[in-house]
């Protein structure tokens, strides 16, 4: 049975002195407050639909994947489908990175392996809609050869990873 998580309060100590602090900076600096705000609004309408997306993402999972499903074909005994489904699966995705690191969380403590989430990561540097500008700039053979290794990276890159953590008891 996993370990409840204890859940503190220095979140919610850190929200007031910020809070604090900006309500302070306003009496001194109004106009440079007031700036900050419309940034900070303005960063939080671009931000809110991609946690839209991220929650929506994480319900789908929940729903659709089953810890036996991720075991089976993401787990220890996933072998070579496993990495190819993590290969393909970082070249396919779409969206900034910090969307997948919620989705990645999931899906490990589903049984994902760290091998396959390292390799999902670091296959993410191969841009599908990029190729074609790269092929123009760089050429065919180069492209090609990059992108090889980017893959073939990416599966020594997952090795390691998991080499490197200690194993969770």
């Amino acid at each position: 049975m996993p370990k409840k998580q204890q859940k503190g309060r220095g979140g919610w100590l850190f929200l007031g002195l910020v809070l604090a602090g900006y309500g302070l900076f306003y009496l001194v600096k109004p106009d440079e407050i007031s700036q900050a705000l419309t940034f900070f609004t303005h960063v939080m309408r671009q931000v809110l639909p991609v946690l839209g997306i991220v929650f929506l993402l994480l319900f789908i999972s929940n729903l659709l994947l089953k810890p036996k499903w991720i075991k089976r074909y993401l787990g220890k005994e996933s072998g070579t489908k496993g990495w190819g489904m993590a290969v393909l699966g970082g070249i396919l995705s779409i969206g900034p990175v910090y969307v997948w690191y919620e989705v990645l969380a999931e899906l490990k403590t589903k049984g994902m392996r760290t091998a396959l989430v390292a390799t999902f990561l670091y296959s993410r540097a191969v841009k599908l809609p990029l190729l074609p500008l790269m092929i123009y700039y760089f050429g065919l053979t180069y492209t090609l050869v990059l992108c090889l290794y980017l893959v073939v990276f990416s599966v020594i890159n997952g090795i390691l990873i998991e080499r490197l953590m200690p194993p969770k008891t």
